[in-house]
């Protein structure tokens, strides 16, 4: 679906997942393992209050590597919504890249354009969303993350932990 083109270009902070709303535990992919980011609820529903969009765009190689199925992401990101949802926030979209060249489940054992450091997902979620790109950027834990963003058109900042929500603050400086 590409944007209308009078429409309303939004302003979108693009979000890893693992590391940057949940301590990175290795492969989570069940509600009992997710453990939030101190701030990551309270920043989501700041970013909602401030008219962003917030998408999160994932790798999650463990599908490949046959550790759960890809049904199993959407189960979680189900999951993160209602917890969300009891704060009064919400995520507007998930985009997961669930390949690896390395893997073992052979669907899934690819090289792909989505995989970060490669842009397929933040450019897939341009053209679905009505974002502006130059108003948006990407906060991740990795550089891999940033150099998605880069790839992409939009900036890309290191996430080295901390309180997420303050973090955000001080990029967006509202």
């Amino acid at each position: 679906m590409q944007n209308p083109p009078n429409s309303t270009l939004r302003a979108a902070v693009f979000l890893d997942r693992d590391g940057v709303l949940n301590v990175d535990h290795h492969y989570v992919y069940e509600p009992e393992r997710f453990e939030w980011i101190s701030g990551a609820k309270d920043a989501i529903k700041w970013l909602n209050e401030q008219g962003f969009l917030v998408i999160v765009v994932t790798n999650q190689s463990g599908v490949a590597r046959g550790f759960f199925p890809e049904t199993a992401v959407h189960e979680l990101h189900r999951w993160i919504d209602g917890q969300l949802a009891a704060e009064g926030a919400h995520v507007d979209a998930y985009y997961h890249c669930p390949h690896h060249p390395e893997g073992k489940v052979a669907e899934y054992s690819v090289v792909c354009d989505c995989r970060k450091p490669a842009p397929g997902m933040i450019l897939k979620a341009l053209k679905e969303w009505p974002v502006d790109p130059k108003r948006s950027f990407l906060v991740g834990d990795s550089p891999r993350d940033v150099e998605a963003a880069k790839a992409a058109g939009i900036d890309g900042f290191l996430f080295t932990g901390g309180n997420l929500l303050d973090t955000l603050r001080s990029l967006i400086k509202a």
